[in-house]
């Protein structure tokens, strides 16, 4: 658990909501591609923005590949690569706990905050 360590660095980037979001529609696809737009569409919620952050990290790790056409606008297609296709397996069974366990979580919270003379933290 040393913040030196590499795999800290590198937990703190796949463990993130859109990480896991974004490997699970590509892994979806897969062995096809999806453009950005389209992959914009199929995980809710998310900002242009932290998609172009999130798809950029990915890539830098190896985890996708990244194809340009050289079209007007350039049309940008993300496939997962046999390393990312690897994660999704331990993703998957991170959110099925999540969902298994979410209502436990929950109630759990209201009970925290229930027992905080202030209520729950801002």
């Amino acid at each position: 658990m040393d913040p030196r360590c590499p795999t800290r660095g590198l937990l703190e980037r796949i463990g993130t909501r859109w990480t896991s979001m974004t490997v699970k529609v590509l892994a979806e696809q897969a062995p096809g591609e999806l453009r950005f737009a389209e992959l914009r569409r199929r995980v809710p919620g998310i900002s242009q923005k932290m998609l172009s952050v999130t798809l950029h990290a990915l890539v830098r790790d190896g985890l996708a590949s990244r194809r340009v056409e050289p079209t007007v606008p350039p049309a940008v297609h993300y496939r997962l690569t046999a390393l990312g296709l690897s994660l999704e397996e331990p993703l998957a069974a991170l959110r099925a706990w999540a969902e298994t366990h979410m209502p436990q979580i929950d109630r759990n919270n209201r009970l925290a905050d229930r027992h905080t003379p202030d209520g729950p933290p801002a």
